[in-house]
């Protein structure tokens, strides 16, 4: 199938195919004749992984560093990754790095957070801004409560007092020669 067919196939573009394998991350494909690209099935579904796992965060460097086993996730089922003892968040090599960098964003995320509900809410950031349940996705904060000012009347300027001698009017302000 050409290039064409082959991105519409996996969800992506032509580009964005070219530039997988301008990285690494899938092999050249074979060609036509007239030379162009021939993609196979399983080319097909190794780009169909490809994008899944971009979409689950991982970048295409972290995917480039494992580019040589990522056909083994076109496998039915895919292999488990990591070893099955081992605790959770322990795991070295992609996914922990990646784990990693996700939590380290979560916290500077929420570093984020608590100073803007300080800035905004003041001492009352922890009452008025209760932070989310672990796993929950945070409903939008309501909007703090209007503050009460009094209600005035539009005042008008007062008339000035006629002029005499020359002067020349700019838009509102009368200026004396």
């Amino acid at each position: 199938m050409r290039i064409g067919e082959a991105a519409a196939a996996a969800g992506c573009t032509p580009r964005a195919l070219r530039l997988y394998e301008e990285r690494g991350l899938l092999p050249p494909p074979g060609r036509t004749a007239s030379g162009q690209r021939d993609y196979r099935p399983a080319e097909v579904a190794l780009l169909r992984v490809i994008r899944e796992l971009l979409g689950s965060g991982f970048t295409i460097e972290d995917l480039r560093s494992c580019a040589d086993r990522l056909h083994l996730l076109t496998e039915d089922p895919p292999p488990r990754c990591g070893a099955a003892d081992a605790p959770e968040g322990s795991g070295s090599g992609v996914v922990g790095r990646r784990l990693a960098a996700l939590d380290a964003e979560i916290a500077r995320l929420v570093r984020l957070r608590e100073d803007l509900a300080r800035r905004v809410f003041g001492d009352d950031a922890r009452r008025s801004a209760p932070e989310p349940a672990a796993g929950q996705i945070p409903e939008p904060a309501a909007p703090p409560p209007p503050t009460t000012s009094p209600v005035r009347a539009p005042t008008t300027a007062p008339v000035p007092a006629p002029v005499t001698g020359p002067t020349v009017t700019v838009g509102p302000r009368v200026l004396l020669d």
